[in-house]
């Protein structure tokens, strides 16, 4: 089924974060619009009130009528959708057209140049500051993230005119072998996701074989640290980057009073003074890789440097809710233990000498299994450490995987406990903090409204 004749589109899991992108997608061609997800959120009553026709309980007599019509519906579903849910096996049994969210965006990288952004880590913070860039200069985008950016309270961006289309490259299922970059990042191949992978190093092969899919006029920025071998075509340009080596780099880095600026090195050209919106150090990479794959597509270094300083960032990616020189509350999506290491050694270097706690909620039973010993590596870097029981999102509790495995490898002279994520806000509270984290991909987010409230009646 080709784009063009498409008129209907039906998502299984429309709440998403990342179907919820292509739901607004497709309500932008003006196409009809359904779905089915869990359970209702922010995000599925933000797409009812766009146009998209969602429900909550899994039947196939749920599905409007208009759907039916399996000539003209393309159905798209996410990976997480259980093989028993009772929408999907009609849509099977019925011969209609399924793909994958990550075949969609396939689509769309053929039919435009995609800038791609793949990595264990920092992928959405890239991807929606490329996007910014590109948004705010003379190129313009259309862009699909993978979260909430701040300053335009969307995961979707849209432009009519320009070429380009900026997408989060998800490596979980494998879905990045879907599609067909023009440009791309890798940012970096820490291994995850071991329980689709199996392996270290079917974890890497799985990025040196997403390289060979880029297009052959097309360019790839590549992390200088990576021990990968990219599988590019004889004409795709490559470069390294960094935060002080590397094709493009920081130089004259100027960091302090909540601020940092640096000026960048680059073969298109250098930029000077360049400001973060969001100032945390690893924010300098993560810059450094969209202001690449921005001069790539041709935004010119005004552009660039005017619209790194305006960048407010992504929901739960080193979102600041409070910042004051008394009280510090940031959420942070990170839930791998390198993501939590270059987060806390990020605000160990803005927030020289302040107490760090953190609130972690683990995500994944296999995760922890895997990993516990890097997660507390990691953890040990705050003052404070209090873990909640782990978020199990797609998978059943693993006997012996808790997270006192991940407490009992703390390195001694940690402040730390565990207690039940119903008990935070109490904790929360009863106690007084300098800079609380939290950490973690799963719903303890949920509560930090109610903890911005309590915290800011004690400022």
């Amino acid at each position: 089924m080709k784009l063009e004749d498409i008129s209907n589109v039906y998502f299984l899991g429309a709440g998403g974060i990342g179907m919820s992108a292509l739901v607004r997608y497709f309500l932008k061609k003006g196409c009809r619009v359904g779905g089915y997800d869990r359970m209702p959120s922010h995000l599925t009553a933000a797409l009812q009130q766009e146009g998209a026709n969602i429900h909550f309980q899994d039947s196939e007599t749920n599905i409007p009528s208009v759907f039916k019509d399996k000539n003209h519906t393309l159905v798209v579903y996410t990976p997480a959708i259980p093989v028993d849910n009772r929408e999907w096996l009609y849509f099977k049994a019925q011969g209609y057209e399924l793909q994958k969210r990550a075949e969609v965006l396939g689509t769309l990288t053929k039919a435009m140049k995609g800038l791609c952004v793949a990595g264990t880590h920092g992928k959405t913070t890239t991807s929606a500051m490329t996007a910014h860039l590109l948004h705010e200069s003379s190129v313009g985008c259309n862009a699909f993230l993978g979260g909430i950016s701040n300053n335009y309270g969307t995961n979707y961006l849209f432009s009519p005119t320009s070429p380009y289309v900026v997408i989060e490259a998800d490596e979980f299922d494998r879905s990045f072998h879907h599609l067909r970059p023009y440009a791309s990042v890798i940012t970096a191949t820490d291994p995850d996701h071991l329980d689709i992978y199996g392996t270290a190093e079917a974890y890497i092969e799985s990025f040196e074989h997403y390289s060979s899919l880029i297009r052959p006029e097309g360019a790839l920025v590549i992390h200088s640290g990576l021990a990968m071998t990219p599988r590019l075509q004889q004409e795709v340009r490559c470069f390294s980057y960094g935060r002080s080596e590397g094709d493009f780099h920081a130089e004259n880095e100027r960091i302090g009073g909540g601020a940092i600026e640096f000026d960048l090195v680059s073969p298109f050209g250098n930029i000077k003074n360049v400001g973060l919106g969001v100032p945390v150090s690893i924010n300098i990479e993560n810059g450094i890789a969209a202001m690449a794959l921005a001069q790539i597509a041709g935004a010119k270094p005004g552009h660039i440097a005017q619209a790194m300083a305006t960048f407010k960032g992504v929901e739960r990616r080193f979102d600041f809710k409070i910042m004051t020189d008394r009280l510090v509350l940031l959420s942070d999506y990170a839930h791998h233990p390198m993501e939590i290491r270059n987060c806390i050694l990020s605000l160990r270097e803005v927030f020289r000498g302040r107490k760090l706690t953190a609130i972690f909620q683990p995500h994944l039973y296999s995760r922890t299994r895997d990993f516990y010993q890097e997660f507390a590596e990691s953890l040990s870097l705050l003052d404070e450490v209090i873990l909640t029981e782990i978020y199990p999102a797609r998978e059943l509790p693993i006997p012996g995987v808790d997270s006192q495995l991940i407490y009992d490898h703390l390195s001694p002279g940690v402040e730390a406990r565990i207690i039940e994520k119903k008990d935070v806000l109490q904790m929360v509270e009863s106690e007084t903090y300098d800079v609380l984290i939290i950490l973690g991909a799963g719903d303890l987010d949920d509560q930090v409204p109610a903890m911005i409230e309590i915290l800011k009646k004690k400022l």
